[in-house]
């Protein structure tokens, strides 16, 4: 399957989507200032900036065991890398799917913990 034949399908248009959804998710998740940052890396006509952002925060995430420079860093640039790249689109909506499903039943079972404390 060639990526013609996924633009076709619609495939590849669906995890754009999901993957958009994601992002939106955890924008709203930030501080202003960040959020409006990463509005800004999002939008189209930042390819520019997005690609060599991109590219030195996987360099920095191989690089993570130098100070301040980290492993946080290889995810996040390939999620910058997936706005661009379509294969690479599927595998980050997962990805980012994972982690929302994670953080939501994180904050459920912390919220179940302060209802329970205040019960008693």
């Amino acid at each position: 399957m060639n990526i013609s034949s996924l633009t076709r399908s619609g495939l590849l248009s669906q995890h754009r989507k999901e993957l958009d959804r994601h992002f939106a998710w955890f924008e709203n998740k930030l501080p202003p200032r960040p959020a409006k940052f990463v509005g800004w890396v999002r939008k189209p006509s930042s390819i520019y900036a997005r690609i060599p952002i991109a590219i030195l925060l996987v360099a920095g995430g191989f690089f993570s065991f130098l100070p301040v420079l980290g492993l946080w860093m290889l995810p996040l640039g390939l999620a910058l890398f997936a706005q661009d790249v379509p294969p690479l689109q599927k595998p980050m909506a997962h990805g980012l799917g994972w982690i929302e499903r994670k953080w939501l039943e994180r904050e459920r079972a912390k919220q179940e913990r302060e209802r329970a404390r205040g019960t008693q």
